[in-house]
C-alpha cells in the first residue's frame, strides 16, 4: 500500500520538520491513526511533495512529520484536457472523480446547448466548488501530487478557442451518420497539448459541431455503442494515457 496524501498550501524549505494541522491533521490522527514511523505524502497539489516520516501527534488533529527535503513532479506530457458537457444531478462530481483517478491533467465544465443542468449564480458557483473539491479528494485518493486543473464554466466560443490552441483537438460524437473516424487510431502528438470535448446527454449540437470542426476539432467515436456523458470522458483519457505512452 502506498502512503497516503495530505494537501499543504506551503512547504518551509529551511524546515525539516511540519505540523500537519486542520482538517488534514484531523483526518490523519483521528481517521488514519498515523504512529510514529509510518510514512506520508506532503503535496500541494501542484506537483510539490515531500515524502515524510510521521514523528507523533498533539491532540486529535496535529500530525508532526520530519521532511527530509521537497521534489517536484515535471509536468506531464502530452497535456490532457477533457472539456465535459455539464450532466444531471451529481454524474458531473463523478465524471470529475473518474478522470482524475485516470489521470486527467485539466477539466473545464462546458455549458453546451444541450445540457438539462444548468449553472446560473450561486447555484453555479456551488456545483463548481463540488467539482474542485471532489478532482481534489480524488487526487489524494488516487495518490497524485499534481491534481487537475478544473476551469471556470467555459461557453461554446470559449471551448473553440481552446481547440484551436490544442496540438490534437477532438470532439467525442455520438452520431454515426456524422462523419468521424475512430479515436483508437488518430494521430496524436508526443507533447503539447491534447483537448477533447465530451458533449451532454442529447449530444453535440450541429452549431456546435460545425463551429468546433471549423476550430480544428475533429470528430470521434470510442466504438460502436454510446457511453454516458459521464464516462466517456474517462473512457477516453484511459485510450489516450495509454497510447501516448503515459501509461507505461
Amino acid at each position: 500500500m502506498t502512503a497516503p496524501v495530505f494537501v499543504v498550501e506551503h512547504f518551509d524549505p529551511d524546515s525539516h520538520r511540519y505540523v500537519l494541522d486542520g482538517p488534514e491533521g484531523r483526518h490523519a490522527v483521528s481517521v488514519k491513526r498515523l504512529q510514529p514511523g509510518e510514512e506520508v505524502v506532503l503535496t500541494d497539489g501542484a506537483g510539490r511533495y515531500a515524502v515524510c516520516e510521521v514523528i507523533g501527534s498533539e491532540g486529535k488533529d496535529r500530525l508532526i512529520v520530519h521532511v527530509p527535503g521537497v521534489s517536484e513532479e515535471p509536468a506531464p506530457s502530452p497535456r490532457i484536457t477533457v472539456v465535459q458537457a455539464l450532466p444531471k444531478g451529481d454524474r458531473g462530481e463523478l465524471a470529475v472523480e473518474t478522470m482524475t483517478e485516470v489521470g486527467v491533467d485539466a477539466i473545464v465544465p462546458w455549458q453546451a446547448a444541450r445540457c438539462i443542468t444548468q449553472w446560473k449564480g450561486d447555484r453555479g458557483l456551488k456545483a463548481l466548488g463540488k467539482w474542485r473539491a471532489t478532482a481534489r479528494e480524488a487526487g489524494k485518493q488516487s495518490r497524485r501530487v499534481r491534481f487537475p486543473q478544473v476551469a471556470d464554466a467555459a461557453s461554446t466560443k470559449q471551448v473553440a478557442a481552446l481547440l484551436a490552441k490544442a496540438d490534437f483537438a477532438g470532439v467525442l460524437h455520438s452520431d454515426f451518420e456524422h462523419a468521424n473516424r475512430p479515436l483508437a487510431t488518430a494521430e496524436l502528438p508526443a507533447e503539447g497539448e491534447i483537448v477533447l470535448v465530451v458533449g451532454p446527454e442529447g449530444g453535440v449540437a450541429r452549431d456546435e459541431l460545425a463551429l468546433f470542426e471549423e476550430a480544428g476539432g475533429k470528430a470521434y467515436v470510442l466504438g460502436p455503442t454510446v457511453l454516458r456523458t459521464s464516462t466517456a470522458g474517462t473512457a477516453a483519457a484511459a485510450l489516450l494515457l495509454g497510447r501516448t505512452g503515459r501509461w507505461s
